[in-house]
């Protein structure tokens, strides 16, 4: 198990998290709880990449993530989103710890360059994820072989495949592979490496296109570029826009220069 204090950031305050994300509920570290704060995340905070965009490595510095999501108002992509999460998770007294995913939507294997949160409740260990964009879980999910899940309307399952789990969305009426994990912790230092690839790799698809998701209570919007999508109960309107009037509209990001 990770120590979980290596996860804090002297300006991170749980009143404030909380009121970032709208969430006024109970909190204890239960599953409810757990349930309640990914959801009302991932229809908060924005997944993106725009300081990536702006040819900046985005940084992993607890304190400069708090300042990024809570007091700025932006996103992030995996690292800063489930950083922030992760805090309020040591905050609320869960047991977690940071493990790393191989990305599977790419046509050929990549690294585990993306970053997941393990939270175990007791017996049960549960798959935590505010920031894997597109097709994301919406809420935590068990962590066993042979295992679907609906999470309002999506559809998701976990397999064991060689040692490692596998996570799939149903997407279109096929089961689309999103990416694999173990169940090993990694301390938040080791994706460093990660977070320096994926904001300057041109291999990545974060240096390659301008991103933006986020889920809502019906679906999602996912901006791609000038394509903005708007998914609500099985549906997909598309639309042409431009990127920084639908990001700030949508998504409530400024376009970072």
């Amino acid at each position: 198990m990770g120590d979980n204090n290596l996860m804090s950031a002297a300006n991170f305050s749980l009143s404030d998290y909380l009121k970032r994300i709208d969430y006024n509920g109970d909190i204890s570290p239960d599953l409810a709880t757990l349930t309640a704060l990914m959801r009302h995340q991932l229809q908060s905070v924005p997944f993106e990449n725009t300081e990536v965009q702006a040819k900046r490595i985005p940084s992993l510095v607890p304190e400069d993530i708090v300042k990024k999501i809570l007091c700025d108002t932006r996103g992030g992509y995996c690292y800063e989103v489930n950083g922030l999460f992760a805090m309020a998770l040591s905050a609320i007294g869960f047991q977690w710890y940071f493990a790393g995913a191989r990305p599977m939507f790419y046509p050929s294997r990549r690294p585990k360059t993306h970053l997941v949160v393990i939270v175990s409740i007791g017996d049960e260990k549960y798959l935590c994820d505010t920031g894997f964009g597109g097709y994301g879980l919406r809420e935590p999910i068990r962590i066993t072989s042979d295992h679907e899940a609906i999470q309002q309307n999506d559809r998701f399952k976990i397999n064991l495949e060689n040692d490692e789990y596998v996570l799939r969305s149903l997407v279109n009426g096929e089961w689309a592979l999103q990416y694999g994990f173990s169940l090993v912790s990694q301390e938040w230092i080791e994706f460093s490496l990660a977070n320096y690839f994926n904001a300057t790799s041109p291999d990545t698809i974060f240096t390659q296109k301008k991103l933006a998701v986020m889920q809502t209570a019906a679906g999602r919007k996912i901006l791609v570029d000038n394509t903005l999508k708007i998914i609500e109960n099985g549906s997909i309107e598309e639309s042409n826009v431009d990127y920084a009037e639908a990001a700030q509209k949508h998504f409530g990001i400024s376009t970072i220069h």
